[in-house]
């Protein structure tokens, strides 16, 4: 008989991140399709929201996302009419990305969002927050990880 004992499934970090990420996800999709986008390009149009005509490379430093994962997000949203690339008039080798009127306009309808995402998570505000943070910092200590290799 083997004497390896490894851990059940759900004692797995990664696997309580990885189904909570899958769990809040699907909260998130019928506001989504309301919207006409998916959850990764949802989350394009918040850091748009946020900082609006920024460079792919800031973009995808904002939303921790290599180019070749991020690139074919912004092409759909672009023939979407959402938002728009353009080389950066002072230095060609940089494309900026900024919204449209109807980019722009979906952060009004988009606006409940978080409430009601808040609300079904069934924990309090400050939990959120603290929760957040932790999951931040982990993440900060796991991209340190990764850049020393």
């Amino acid at each position: 008989m083997d004497d390896l004992r490894y851990p059940k499934i759900s004692d797995l970090l990664c696997f309580s991140i990885y189904s909570a990420s899958h769990a809040i996800t699907r909260i998130y999709k019928p506001f989504l399709d309301d919207l006409g986008v998916t959850y990764p390009q949802y989350l394009v149009l918040v850091a748009l929201w946020e900082q609006d005509n920024q460079t792919v490379g800031g973009l995808g430093r904002m939303l921790h996302l290599e180019s070749n994962t991020l690139t074919p997000l912004l092409k759909r949203l672009e023939s979407m009419g959402i938002l728009q690339r353009q080389r950066d008039s002072k230095d060609e080798r940089q494309v900026r990305v900024a919204l449209t009127g109807t980019g722009k306009e979906m952060r009004k309808r988009a606006a409940r969002i978080p409430e009601c995402v808040k609300q079904v998570t069934g924990m309090e505000l400050t939990e959120l927050q603290r929760l957040q943070k932790e999951i931040t910092r982990l993440r900060t200590h796991l991209d340190q990880f990764d850049q020393d290799k």
